[in-house]
Formats: C-alpha cells, structure tokens, sequence
C-alpha cells in the first residue's frame, strides 16, 4: 500500500530509544544526537521504494556525516511475516550498499509506532535539541531518474546543522506502508 508521510510536525521531541544491529550492538538516540544533529530514517530491505533510493541514500548520508550530521535507519517491519527484512537479509543489504550508518532492528515495532513512521523511506531530521524540523522526502528524484535532483534532505539537515531550524517548505515522502507486527 502506498503511503505519504505527514507534514514536519516542528519542535516534536525525538522519543529516546534503544535497539540492536543486526548484530547485536545497541545504539542509543541519545549517543547519536550530535552537535549538527540526526537523521532517523525508516527503511527496510524489499520495499521497491527504498531500493530506488538507497544509493543515493548511502551518498547523501556520506555526505551528511562529512558535515558532521549523523545518521541512524531503523527496520520497523514485522520480518516474520516479510522473511527478506530479517536481520540476516539486512546485514547483506547494508553491505552490498555500503551503509556507513547504523542500520538497527525495531523488532516489536514500537519506535516506529513511537514516531509515527508510516512507511518505508520514512526521514525524520532533528536539530541539535532532539527536536524535529524535517519530515520529508530524500529528494526531488523520487523513483525516477536522479539527474539535475535536489537533494532535500541534505539540504534540510544542512540548514538546520547551521541555525537549528528546517525549511518551511517540504516534500512529503512516498513510500510502502509499514509491516506492523
């Protein structure tokens, strides 16, 4: 089912979590939350969406973190029902596309229903605060061709890097709705 996120509820505070690789090590929102602040993204591996965007996502990330702004995706569906998101499957995923970010499984769901995540890609960007000021899409390619793209999400997390404040203006993201377990 195809979904459309809702718009940037801006100065939401980021729920604090804390939730496993596929490998077992643990990553805390708090630990992430830097000083140019963090992108939580929800992804998972089988959405077509997601696999239309994700070089691009792992080059833009490349370039958040160059800046400064950290990263963390989280895969919020139920792989029990949907075997190719289980953390066996997403290990190889993020190594085959070079993921240089944190890559955690929210196995019961309960961050993403936390956070209001609806479907898979899902950007939230928090400034320095924890607070939101970005919920849109990764950038103006969408599922076609990347050529002459802006790149909204970089651009977003750069602005608000610098003055703790994101665009008024923003792209909802598209994408399949979340397995929910």
């Amino acid at each position: 089912m195809l979904l459309d996120t809702p718009l940037c509820d801006f100065g939401w505070k980021a729920k604090p979590f804390a939730l496993p690789d596929p490998n077992g090590k643990i990553y805390k929102l708090e630990d992430q939350l830097g000083d140019k602040g963090l992108v939580v993204a929800f992804i998972c591996n089988h959405c077509p969406y997601v696999q239309a965007i994700i070089e691009r996502l792992v080059q833009d990330v490349k370039t958040l973190q160059a800046e400064g702004i950290n990263v963390m995706a989280l895969m919020s569906n139920d792989y029990r029902s949907v075997p190719d998101d289980s953390p066996p499957v997403m290990k190889k995923f993020a190594t085959h596309y070079g993921m240089t970010f944190p890559y955690l499984v929210d196995e019961d769901g309960k961050v993403g229903q936390a956070y209001g995540a609806v479907c898979t890609p899902d950007f939230f960007g928090f400034n320095k605060d924890g607070e939101l000021q970005y919920r849109g899409r990764l950038d103006s390619a969408g599922m076609g061709d990347p050529t002459g793209r802006t790149m909204e999400l970089v651009n977003a997390m750069t602005q608000i890097a610098e003055t703790g404040k994101g665009p008024q203006q923003q792209f909802p993201s598209m994408g399949c709705s979340i397995k929910w377990s």
